[in-house]
């Protein structure tokens, strides 16, 4: 049953982002490997969802980064790039920020990271964007992995940015 869930969220967050192609932004700071050189069907993004969306309910651990020890929030972003396309990513959220191409809020599309300022400083928090104004993440020490909206106060009020890991193609 929790995979049925799963799988139809992760098809819902699909759909939401199926609306056209990336928009063309330069490279900045991204290795060769993760550089495309044609746009990306959203089919190709969606093991990141997939795998984002069957980590709910992990625990939150700090320093976590795998399911059987809980994640915190950049842990759960590398171990879903890493299962899903086998991209090693930095192991802070400040690293991953600086990693990839850059897009506004107005651009993102399933699987973009999302950034905020959580802890006073810029780039302290990370989740992984899943469509429909909708993100999963690690969120803090007593609870786990869960999804929540970009659209409420105290999201969109540390919003720091977004950006795109292209899967290898």
């Amino acid at each position: 049953m929790r995979h049925n869930i799963l799988y139809s969220m992760a098809f819902s967050a699909l759909l939401a982002g199926c609306a056209g192609a990336p928009p063309k932004v330069p490279l900045a700071r991204q290795p060769e490997s993760m550089q495309r050189q044609a746009p990306v069907a959203h089919a190709q993004r969606s093991e990141a969802l997939l795998q984002a969306l069957l980590s709910l309910g992990v625990e939150y651990r700090y320093g976590g980064t795998a399911p059987n020890q809980g994640f915190d929030c950049s842990g759960l972003v590398a171990h879903v790039f890493r299962e899903a396309y086998g991209i090693q990513l930095p192991r802070n959220t400040r690293a991953q920020s600086e990693i990839g191409v850059p897009v506004s809020m107005a651009e993102l599309e399933p699987g973009d990271l999302v950034f905020y300022n959580t802890l006073d400083r810029p780039f302290s928090h990370v989740g992984i964007y899943l469509g429909d104004s909708r993100f999963v993440h690690a969120p803090k020490t007593g609870s786990s992995v869960r999804v929540e909206s970009l659209r409420t106060a105290y999201w969109s009020s540390r919003f720091d940015g977004a950006r795109r890991i292209y899967p290898p193609t």
